[in-house]
């Protein structure tokens, strides 16, 4: 069975003349294949006069190779890059052993989330390997006021800068489950943060229920969060909590000087 979708309403749209060789890698990715010139065009919907000249400076640059008879397709180079990028990624390569142990111990997706702007960026996604699961990727942006992550860094605001924010900021409905009212968010932010963790029920995703926590790490706050299917997560809620509280206390205490 297929994992449950994800959204990406509220995140900021690409700025499309610098991100026109990405359009090509994940148009790569959408069709898992060698493409021809026309094909790369519709797919990453890009001019074919543009997709060709960007074709062209990725060639020139060794990201991508013309296989006779069969159309373009990337080389090892950007898989290279990539993996030497995630090998000293100052965050993700510390934490994943132990997140991926919070995913072992939950049998549900783990994330790692910090504030982007106005949206949460996911750094590290673990699947659950369960086959109806909450299925993300890193690099997905969300919003704030209806996602789990996002929650732990509103609430990590002062009073004064929560009020601010919360006037300034609509809060469009991401469901029917959102909370879209400012008062409304705001307590709920309250009684999550005197308990200590931070929950969303099918707010962000029709029927997915997420629960958080905060982990500093120096001067960056991070959120951490289990997330599946709702009866199935509410149903093992106690058990997740706990071990969310053991894993964040254990990744502090080993960011600590």
């Amino acid at each position: 069975m297929p994992a449950l979708p994800t959204t990406n309403l509220g995140t900021p749209p690409r700025p499309r003349s610098t991100l026109r060789a990405l359009d090509i890698f994940e148009a790569f990715e959408a069709l898992k294949r060698p493409l021809s010139l026309s094909e790369l065009a519709r797919t990453a919907g890009l001019p074919v006069s543009t997709c060709h000249a960007a074709l062209r400076a990725l060639e020139d640059a060794g990201y991508v190779c013309q296989l006779e008879g069969r159309g373009l397709y990337p080389t090892r180079r950007l898989g290279d890059l990539a993996d030497t990028i995630r090998a000293h990624d100052p965050i993700g390569a510390r934490l994943e052993p132990r997140l991926a142990q919070l995913r072992e111990q939950s049998g549900e997706t783990v994330i790692l989330g910090i504030r982007q702007r106005d949206t949460v960026q996911y750094l590290l996604v673990l699947e659950s390997a369960q086959s109806i699961r909450y299925s993300a990727r890193a690099g997905a942006q969300k919003p704030l006021h209806s996602s789990a992550i996002g929650k732990v860094l509103l609430g990590a605001l002062d009073t004064p800068a929560l009020t601010a924010w919360l006037a300034a900021h609509e809060l469009p409905a991401i469901t029917a489950h959102t909370l879209t009212g400012p008062d409304a968010l705001g307590a709920d932010l309250a009684r999550s943060r005197a308990r200590g963790y931070y929950l969303t029920r099918g707010e962000n995703v029709a029927d997915v229920m997420a629960v958080a926590a905060p982990l500093a790490l120096g001067q960056t706050l991070c959120g951490v969060a289990i997330a599946g299917p709702l009866a199935r997560m509410e149903a093992a809620l106690a058990s997740h909590v706990a071990a969310l509280r053991q894993a964040v206390a254990e990744l502090g205490d080993a960011a600590a000087p």
